[in-house]
């Protein structure tokens, strides 16, 4: 486990850490894609027995008929970071990612960015991540079966999540678009995991100790109805995300042992917004820190009702930027002015026109 990142030196005040899509990829290769999910569990779960020394506030949202644009931000006390992130589930007929995404991280005495990153792959690997973390104090013990239902983007992380944090073997998938869960099945394969394809969700949950939902409709579904849910399992609820969008059935929360990030902001966007809000829900925080109890017996539903929070972000944030010494994949991005005499901007200005460097002449 790490600390808080590191201050700027002076030899990189000129320049921040840029990590294209293009180098995240090659970050993520050169790590290892399940290494790096579990090494941004690690950091998530070091940040959130961190908790009292964080700055919490639900997202801030902008939304359309189409969907939403959230910011995200959070701090420390030392180090602030934010995300930028949308969810249109229409995207895709366009040919176009449902969540897109980027992120800052700053120093926060000086104000000074530290790193600027794609958050899209970042929050697929994050969001994977954080499901598995929460799955280790939730699911039932020696899991080997997790049952999948939506297979687009997000699908093929959580299920490599799943097998390298918990021991996941077999997966059993469902998608309303058959093709969707054929491209699941060709992703994963040579990956350890045996994948059957499904033709209902309730064929999928069959023998499944383990049940992830993560569709995209921006509405109130129904993925999951009570009497698909038998005693004993562990549910992984990640597709609800914001105000009208769930996919449970109200019944199936009365019965379960809730868990979430943030409870000012699940009682916004997730399964909980069905529930009054004196429901009993515990924060994900106290289980890891050991002030409350995760899984307690062999017939309790567990439900981790995933909605995302922005100290997840930032814990993904602060992975990047320690691995990025290590492996080289980011390019120096020109987004500081560095002026001579900090306080003559305008004359940086002036000089760039003669010399075209902004430098002193």
């Amino acid at each position: 486990m790490t600390t808080k990142s590191k201050a700027l030196e002076p030899s990189e005040l000129a320049y921040v850490p840029f990590v294209s899509v293009d180098n995240m990829m090659k970050n993520v290769h050169s790590y290892g894609v399940e290494p790096f999910m579990t090494g941004i569990a690690e950091y998530i779960e070091e940040d959130f027995l961190r908790w009292e020394s964080f700055d919490k506030k639900p997202r801030i949202p902008a939304h359309a008929p189409q969907g939403v644009i959230e910011l995200m931000p959070t701090s420390d006390g030392e180090t602030f970071g934010f995300k930028y992130v949308n969810g249109h589930p229409d995207n895709t007929k366009d040919g176009r990612q449902t969540v897109t995404g980027f992120g800052v991280l700053s120093e926060l005495s000086t104000g000074y960015p530290v790193l600027f990153t794609e958050m899209t792959i970042l929050t697929a690997l994050r969001t994977a991540a954080n499901s598995a973390l929460a799955a280790k104090y939730l699911a039932p013990k020696g899991s080997k079966t997790m049952a999948i239902i939506g297979n687009g983007a997000q699908s093929d992380f959580q299920c490599l999540a799943f097998k390298s944090m918990l021991g996941i073997t077999d997966i059993r998938a469902y998608d309303i678009d058959p093709d969707a869960s054929v491209r699941l099945a060709r992703n994963l394969a040579n990956t350890g995991l045996d994948v059957t394809i499904c033709k209902t969700p309730e064929d999928a949950i069959e023998g499944a100790q383990i049940v992830t939902t993560v569709t995209a409709d921006k509405k109130y579904a129904t993925i999951l109805t009570d009497n698909m849910v038998g005693s004993g399992i562990h549910i992984n609820a990640v597709g609800g995300d914001c105000p009208g969008k769930t996919e449970l059935h109200k019944d199936i929360l009365l019965r379960s042992d809730i868990f979430v990030e943030f409870l000012e902001q699940t009682f916004i966007e997730g399964e909980v917004q069905q529930l009054d809000r004196d429901h009993p829900v515990t924060e994900l925080w106290e289980v890891y820190a050991g002030k409350a109890a995760g899984r307690t017996s062999d017939d309790q539903i567990t439900l981790f009702d995933s909605v995302g929070f922005a100290i997840e972000d930032f814990s993904a944030l602060r992975f990047v930027r320690d691995l990025l010494p290590k492996t080289g994949h980011f390019e120096k991005l020109d987004m500081l002015a560095d002026p001579d005499d900090p306080r003559d901007l305008f004359g940086m200005v002036l000089r760039s026109k003669n010399d075209g460097t902004g430098a002193a002449a």
